[in-house]
Order: C-alpha cells, then structure tokens, then sequence
C-alpha cells in the first residue's frame, strides 16, 4: 500500500456540509441496555474523526448508525451520501475467494458490470499494494495483507465516507503502525471523510484531523480534540514532545469520562 500523496490537504475542504451529523442522538435497544445517550458528532469533508472510549460505551454502535444498520431511538442521524465503505474488526473475506474475487464483491453484489467492477477491483488492490497477489487465497495472506483487501473492497464503492470499526486491533504494533501510515495515506489521496473506532489513545491522535472521547455506558461525549499536526503525518511525530502531550491530554480524558 505504498503511496504518495499529490491530493491538497484533507482538511482544508473541512468546511463543507457534513457527511455525518449527529444531533442528541441516543440509543436504547430491545432488552433495555442504553447504548448511547445525548451524542453530538459531526464528520465533514476531509476530516477523520477518531473515537476513544471504554469498551461498551457504543463506539461501534455509532458506526452501526451512520451506517444505516441501526436507527437511533432518539435525537436526528442525518448522513448525506449512500456511497459509504465499511471496513470492520475483522476482515470478513470469503475463504474459497481469491483476492480479487473478494475485492470485487461489493461491486458485484452492487450489480455493476462484470467489465467495470474487475477494473475497479484491480485499481484497488493496486492502491493498497496488493498487486501480485490477485490469485491469493485469504488462508494464503498475513493479517495486514487481509485488511488491505478488505480495504480494496470497498474503495471499489468510491465511498465519500469511510466508516472503521478498530481494523488494526489484532495486528501486531508493526504491522499496525505501518497500515496507519498507508491508511493516511490513502485518506490525503481519495479525500474521503473517515470515522475510526480504536481503543489506542496514540492511534487516534496519529490518524486523525479529530480525536472524540466518550464516557462509560451509557456512551456521551466527554471532550474533542482537534488534532493540530499537518497531513500527510511524518511517522516521526509519534516521538515528539507535542505529540506525547496530546496523547497525555486525550488518556486523562478518556479516564475522567471513565470513572465519571
């Protein structure tokens, strides 16, 4: 997934209508665990939005949202495109699928021709660095080189809106920090608007334009941080004084909302 990176900086198309708008959102579901509650977020145009939270304050369930595989119970989820990639913790690729066959599916299942998606599928796997390895069952591939497909797979949706549920999680912090490097790299190139789940504080100020920290179950909003260092990210940014401050910063956050 090696890249450069002519695109204009992300943030700097910030201003336009959200993507994703979030207003008082809150969420109850059947068996009365309130997942959510009061949530305000927006994702603009060329903004990655990270966020931060204790496990069960409903992180991925905001994403479920944004997505449409969930309905808030209350409050306005407004999301203005339908040209949305989903890449979850896990990546969910077909084992009896190669690569390729695996990165054309959502094309596929999309209904677009059979000419169309392969091309598309190829521009992907290309971009993400997987060239050479069209024919590649999953068993065949590291867990950085699934995530990549998984990655590939929906960038042949050409989503304005890309929504990850802690993808690099189970990856070892070498392969992790190698596939933030690359997906910020992809982030300046296609100029998507991104929301990304993690539970690594340094993951999220890395990544992000904007790191959201949210409390403990029921899940709300405890801070935003805007994220101040330039795209691309110069990987040795994580070693600097003002780096390690943000990070500080967002962990005291995230505890306070914790133990509040």
């Amino acid at each position: 997934m090696a890249m450069t990176a002519p695109a204009p900086t992300p943030t700097s198309v910030g201003t336009q209508t959200p993507l994703v708008d979030f207003t008082n959102v809150a969420m109850k579901f059947p068996n009365g665990t309130v997942a959510l509650s009061g949530v305000n977020i927006t994702v603009n145009r060329g903004e990655f939005v990270t966020v931060v939270g204790p496990s069960g304050c409903g992180k991925s369930t905001l994403l479920r949202i944004a997505s449409g595989l969930e309905t808030a119970s209350e409050g306005t989820a407004t999301v203005s495109t339908d040209r949305i990639g989903y890449v979850f913790q896990d990546a969910t690729l077909l084992a009896w699928r190669d690569v390729q066959r695996n990165v054309e599916l959502l094309a596929e299942l999309n209904k677009q021709p059979k000419k169309e998606r392969r091309e598309k599928a190829r521009a992907a796997i290309d971009l993400v660095g997987l060239t050479g390895f069209e024919k590649n069952l999953p068993k065949q591939l590291s867990g950085g080189m699934k995530m990549r497909a998984s990655l590939a797979r929906s960038l042949t949706l050409d989503p304005e809106l890309f929504l990850f549920d802690e993808p690099f999680g189970a990856l070892d912090e070498i392969t992790r920090e190698r596939l933030n490097d690359e997906l910020i790299q992809l982030f300046v190139r296609e100029g998507f608007a991104g929301m990304f789940i993690t539970h690594s504080v340094s993951e999220a100020v890395y990544l992000s334009t904007k790191v959201v920290v949210m409390s403990g179950r029921p899940g709300t909003i405890v801070n935003t941080f805007d994220v101040p260092f330039p795209m691309p990210r110069d990987p040795d940014i994580r070693f600097t004084a003002e780096f390690a401050e943000l990070v500080g910063e967002v962990s005291h956050a995230l505890r306070e909302g914790h133990q509040g």
